[in-house]
């Protein structure tokens, strides 16, 4: 029996998911991130640094669940996506996770040695775990915008011909960069939000502000460089939204301009660079005038603006190739079959409702500012 949700509406429907696991993902184990980023700028003494870890100590852990649920949808949902990008990006995927492995070691590490020299140590290595997974999530999204030098041969396999620096280039150095800014806002909203009053949290105060800036110039930078070096590709004849998932089957050209197009066929579009921009300025206004929770949702605005951003500028595009356009896939030529998504559907109308209740829960048990005191005499702080 065929299940009872169209294929097209299935394609859509798991295309809108993957957004917002990137959201949640980003709202949530990114202020873990942008707080790590931070911590040996915003906190001097041991007992300060002891301060901002804990502001994240209790929840950094259930916050990566949605990273977990995001790769775990990718290879479910989008079988050719998941096969191009965790195979092209091999060694980008390998950085991101040794330095994601160096914040659970950090964490359960840095407090087992009184010697300021091994706790320092472990302090920086935090911040490894937190600024380069953000720098390099942004790059990707930068090579993503640019297209991904893969092409798939007859029999569908994926022939990636690019390399680690190559990634590295003007473009996607400005979007890692406006990763980082995001990142760093959103933990620095945090800490403001989550820690006692005094110098840590001016301190968090003064780089939020610096942050929130720099991500509204990125911003702009990013969509300005869009729109004058010509990155887009376009499907040169009306995609079947309801036909089999095959990349070689469909047709696709680069042109210039065309990550732009979206922008005038559907202007309520507009909205998500306007979040994009709106958000930061929202978050750098809180923290100006010590309104901890406008600082937060602003910067949580602003993220999900970006990320939204890029979705609606690309779609139906997910990966283009740079070196052979036919290749590119969409959310039309890449998915799962009509089965697999509905039941996957089903297993998530049943399971996403429950992480979002325990996660609410959790963080209304934890909701209260952190003090040195507490740090001091609490035996379960790290």
């Amino acid at each position: 029996m065929a299940p009872p949700i169209d294929y097209e509406t299935l394609r859509l429907i798991w295309w809108l998911l993957m957004g917002v696991l990137l959201i949640g993902f980003t709202l949530t184990d990114g202020f873990d991130l942008g707080t790590a980023a931070l911590l040996p700028f915003v906190a001097k003494t041991d007992a300060e640094r002891r301060l901002v870890i804990n502001s994240i100590g209790a929840t950094w852990e259930g916050n990566q669940v949605w990273f977990i649920l995001g790769g775990g949808a990718i290879f479910a949902a989008w079988p050719f996506v998941y096969a191009v990008s965790f195979s092209g990006f091999y060694l980008a995927m390998f950085l991101v996770l040794a330095a994601l492995i160096l914040r659970p070691v950090g964490f359960k590490y840095r407090s087992k040695k009184p010697d300021a020299t091994w706790r320092s140590r472990w302090d920086w290595a935090l911040f490894v775990g937190g600024f380069v997974p953000a720098l390099v999530f942004g790059v990707a999204v930068g090579n993503v915008l640019t297209g991904i030098p893969f092409r798939l041969d007859s029999d569908l396999r994926s022939f990636y011909e690019g390399s680690l620096l190559g990634l590295f280039h003007p473009f996607s150095l400005v979007a890692g960069l406006l990763s980082v800014a995001m990142i760093v806002l959103h933990g620095a909203s945090w800490l403001a939000i989550k820690i006692e009053r005094g110098v840590v949290h001016d301190r968090a105060r003064a780089f939020g502000k610096v942050a929130a800036v720099a991500s509204i110039l990125l911003f702009a930078l990013g969509g300005v460089m869009v729109a004058k070096m010509g990155m887009g590709f376009r499907l040169t004849h009306a995609a079947d939204p309801l036909g089999p998932s095959n990349p070689l089957l469909s047709g696709t050209v680069a042109a210039p301009g065309a990550w732009l197009n979206n922008y005038g066929a559907h202007p309520w579009m507009l909205i998500a660079p306007i979040l994009g921009f709106a958000g930061p300025l929202l978050a750098w206004i809180g923290i100006r005038k010590g309104r901890e929770v406008l600082a937060f949702g602003g910067s949580s605005i602003g993220a999900i603006g970006i990320i939204a951003t890029v979705g609606l500028s690309m779609f139906p595009f997910i990966l283009p190739s740079s070196i052979d356009p036919a290749s590119s896939l969409t959310v039309w030529n890449a998915s799962s079959s009509h089965v697999t998504l509905f039941i996957m559907l089903a297993v998530t109308v049943i399971f996403l409702p429950i992480i979002l209740l325990y996660t609410a829960w959790v963080y209304k048990v934890l909701f209260g500012r952190i003090t040195l005191r507490d740090v001091d005499t609490n035996p379960d702080y790290y």
